[in-house]
């Protein structure tokens, strides 16, 4: 590709080189027996300025765009200078040039100053373009004239920006500063920072001052008219980050963070001014579970997702899509989701991924059978679940059939086409569970439990309340804020444990990569979170003040709702893994023929089609399930509402 070079830089340049060649080699020094004479002085000049310009050249040190110029781009052109000058010392010792080396050296120095101090004072009226200033305006005709650049009016900086603090005065708050300040459409205007650091504050960088954390801030904050904070702290722990959040929201101002976006983007990586996330809400850190070596244990294999286009199976399906599989098969009944992940994939990785798109429900036998044919998975993942609990108490009968039933159509699938390993998707409803949905789910872990691990290992991973997937609170929450309100709670008591999407489709493929059969894996979830809190944040997030702009309502408990979830049973054994945040949970496992006479108790009962016979059978066949009354009885004492209430 043609390079373009910046000419009139190039004649500045030789200009400046010039004046430096005759004041050290003709004027400098005065007397008779050290001045070279015209000969040797243009022939010593016009070997340097020929060293410049190749050592420029090679370097293209013309080709940059100076006005956005970092220290790397100074660098090159220092090295590119350095080596000019090394070259013209080793043609003088060849040659023999009647010149001393310190002449060589002064020249050459005091060229490159002389040039890093025009293209740094080019930065900085660019920078002040649309200043009044008369001397600055004098500065700007003069590098016009000079460069060729032309500082048209649409270039302007906007008027009214949004006046910033920065929390944190660090390089990640430097680079923010930075990226503000060499934007001329940029929405915010940096006016302070505010750090910790007693070392940095009453300071300054990129000349804007830096303010102490203390008694005075908000005082300070107000004088410099700052409307909104921007955290710049990458590092900080999510607990202080919580204590920072709720120390600036006391003061007013609407926060938001200078961080790299959840979702992929592609504009590789970049840091943006953005709303907290909801991740943020839980104000702890989000586990990190894959590692090269899990991601090697799915490479070159057949992965099968059922339920792939739901929002845990969709998330698992771009985890192992980066671990490169052999191929990816996605199954679900629900063809949008299926088809909105297909598209994304397919954009992303186009032919490099193998990816298969299967609509089917996994209550139909023989296509599942069929499927397992066609692909050979040697893995497979199943999120293929109805999970929402007013639901499922209102149709116990397809609650049983697709969940309980479609499991075991999956898992007697993986024996006969001898799939290596099953890793099934579970959820804390399925401890002590006092709804169908939670009942299903336990009688799914059991089956899991029963089986021989022989020719394929079984499997399970119970995570709780994933933020921001289909059904949760959050959508729910932003709905009614965007609606003004009220935000409508069916318990203000309610506390539950939170994760985050890719939280769950980690653990989901760590743990599958490091069980052997029949395991039960569970992730150390940190705190449980009341629901109310979570409201409370959500519409501070947004600007807004609860109770006032934004009210919150109690509905009253949902049928099979508990006030809170329990995320381990009290089992005999509870040991921990390699990674010190996943448990595994080891139940006395049922036989297979235990197993088999409690489905066919519930075959039977389903086929009475009658929610309440279903119902009933499912508490005969799984002995921990309990109603709503009885738990919620007793709430009062679970560890988990006294942790959640700070007790």
């Amino acid at each position: 590709m043609k390079h373009k070079i910046r000419w009139g830089l190039l004649i500045y340049d030789f200009l400046i080189y010039a004046f430096c060649a005759v004041m050290i080699l003709v004027v400098y020094p005065k007397s008779r027996l050290e001045r070279l004479t015209p000969e040797n002085a243009l022939t010593v000049g016009l070997t340097g300025v020929a060293a410049l310009l190749v050592t420029r050249r090679l370097l293209k040190v013309y080709q940059q765009i100076w006005r956005y110029a970092g220290p790397a781009t100074y660098l090159s052109m220092m090295v590119s200078d350095g080596i000019a000058c090394v070259a013209v010392l080793l043609i003088r010792n060849f040659f023999s040039f009647p010149t001393t080396v310190v002449r060589i050296l002064s020249m050459f120095s005091i060229n490159l100053l002389f040039c890093v101090a025009l293209r740094l004072l080019y930065q900085w009226v660019y920078q002040k373009r649309a200043s009044k200033s008369l001397i600055e305006r004098l500065l700007l005709f003069f590098l016009k004239m000079l460069t060729g650049t032309s500082f048209t009016a649409e270039n302007e900086p906007g008027k009214n920006r949004i006046k910033i603090a920065i929390i944190g005065a660090g390089s990640v708050g430097a680079m923010l500063a930075d990226e503000l300040l060499q934007n001329p459409n940029a929405t915010y205007e940096p006016v302070c920072f505010v750090d910790i650091d007693k070392g940095k504050a009453g300071r300054e960088l990129y000349r804007i001052p830096v303010l102490m954390n203390d008694s005075r801030l908000k005082e300070n904050l107000a004088g410099l008219g700052v409307q909104e904070v921007v955290f710049a702290l990458p590092n900080v722990s999510s607990e202080r980050r919580g204590e920072l959040y709720k120390h600036y929201k006391a003061y007013g101002y609407k926060l938001k963070t200078y961080d790299f976006p959840i979702t992929n983007t592609d504009d590789g990586g970049r840091r943006h001014i953005q709303d907290f996330n909801i991740e943020d809400l839980l104000f702890r850190s989000a586990s990190q579970f894959l590692d090269e070596e899990t991601m090697e244990w799915y490479r070159g294999k057949n992965v099968l997702i059922t339920g792939g286009g739901g929002s845990i199976g969709s998330e698992l399906a771009r985890q192992i899509a980066k671990c490169k599989p052999a191929r990816l098969v996605i199954l679900d009944v629900y063809e949008n989701g299926a088809y909105e992940i297909q598209q994304e994939l397919k954009s992303r990785y186009g032919d490099q991924l193998n990816l298969r798109i299967e609509i089917a429900s996994v209550c139909d036998k023989q296509k599942i059978e069929k499927i397992f044919a066609d692909h050979t998975p040697d893995i497979v993942l199943h999120a293929a679940a109805h999970k929402h609990v007013p639901l499922m108490e209102r149709n116990v009968c397809e609650a049983v059939t697709n969940n309980v039933f479609g499991t075991l159509n999956v898992v007697e699938a993986c024996e006969k086409y001898q799939v290596k390993r099953f890793i099934m998707i579970s959820t804390d409803k399925a401890v002590n569970p006092t709804n169908v949905m939670g009942a299903t789910k336990r009688m799914c872990e059991m089956i899991v439990q029963s089986r021989k691990g022989e020719p394929t290992s079984f499997s399970a991973t119970r995570f709780g309340n994933v933020l921001g997937s289909n059904g949760s609170v959050i959508p729910l929450f932003k709905r009614q804020i965007a609606n003004g309100g009220p935000i409508t709670l069916t318990d203000k008591r309610i506390v539950r444990y939170f994760m985050t999407i890719p939280e769950a489709s980690q653990l989901v493929m760590t743990s599958g990569a490091m069980a052997k059969n029949g395991e039960l894996y569970v992730l150390d979830m940190g705190k449980p979170v009341k629901i109310l809190e979570l409201a409370e944040h959500m519409i501070l997030f947004s600007g807004l003040e609860p109770y006032k702009d934004i009210d919150i309502i109690e509905t009253g408990l949902r049928p099979g709702e508990k006030l809170y979830e329990e995320l381990l049973i009290k089992s005999e054994e509870l040991d921990k893994t390699v990674n010190n945040k996943i448990f595994v949970e080891r139940d006395r496992p049922l036989s297979m023929e235990e197993i088999g006479q409690k489905l066919e108790i519930l075959r039977k009962a389903l086929e009475t089609q009658s929610n309440r016979a279903v119902k009933k059978a499912l508490m005969d066949v799984v002995p921990t399930y309990h109603t709503p009354e009885e738990v919620n009885e007793r709430a009062i004492q679970a560890e988990e509402m006294r942790i959640a209430a700070g007790q």
